[in-house]
């Protein structure tokens, strides 16, 4: 089991009243899996996303990561482990303005003590992969929207995560890009990697083995595809 989250409730509350986002929460992920969220806006797709992602707290329930208690550790212990498992791929990129394209895919290296002359071959790798090798020394905002989603799929990438969490990954790129970071991803889930996306995409939660309905917070349904 890669991890499970039991009956994890998130709420914020207004004017003395709570408004849930997140209601009894439960979802088991196996190491290998490809998972689909999906839902209205609004349902509680990113903010499970980033719960899962140890970005987010929440206000009630357990949460196990590989071996630890993800709801009992430090905000340190919690940082160093999402940091060493998981990749993520935003809609907004979270990219470095200050960093070029090169300096941003290699950020997740440093943080793993990663030897100079194989980060450089693990970037160089990336930069090959994903056609941007003559963007290497660009800013991100210098960048379309479609090369910054490349630049932030390479950065999650590089640092051989055991789990992706991708939201819409996407959602800033034309059909054919689009197209190949779904197979992408699809590779990388044959060689092991779990993978688990928020998608408004049918096509795209397709790829996935199951996909996650939710609304109004809850989970509403769960389809095997």
């Amino acid at each position: 089991m890669l991890l499970e989250i039991k009956n994890i409730f998130k709420w914020v509350t207004i004017g003395g009243n709570r408004t849930f986002l997140l209601k009894d929460i439960n979802l088991q992920v196996q190491e290998g899996e490809f998972i689909s969220i999906m839902g209205p806006s609004g349902s509680g797709k990113s903010t499970l996303l980033n719960v899962i992602g140890m970005l987010d707290g929440f206000d009630e329930g357990e949460y196990r990561f590989l071996h630890e208690e993800v709801h009992q550790i430090k905000e340190k212990q919690r940082s160093q482990l999402y940091k060493q498992y998981i990749g993520f791929v935003f809609q907004q990129y979270h990219l470095i303005d200050e960093l070029t394209v090169y300096e941003n895919i290699e950020t997740p290296l440093l943080y793993q003590d990663v030897k100079s002359s194989e980060r450089k071959a693990l970037v160089a790798d990336m930069l090959d992969r994903f056609n941007i090798v003559g963007k290497k020394d660009l800013f991100p905002t210098q960048l379309s929207g479609g090369q910054q989603q490349l630049v932030g799929i390479a950065r999650a990438l590089i640092s051989k995560p055991r789990l992706i969490l991708a939201d819409e990954p996407t959602g800033n790129l034309n059909s054919k890009q689009g197209e190949e970071i779904m197979e992408l991803f699809k590779q990388l889930n044959k060689d092991g990697v779990t993978i688990i996306q928020v998608t408004h995409s049918e096509k795209n939660a397709a790829y996935a083995s199951r996909t996650i309905h939710l609304l109004d917070g809850r989970i509403e349904n769960t389809i095997h595809n």
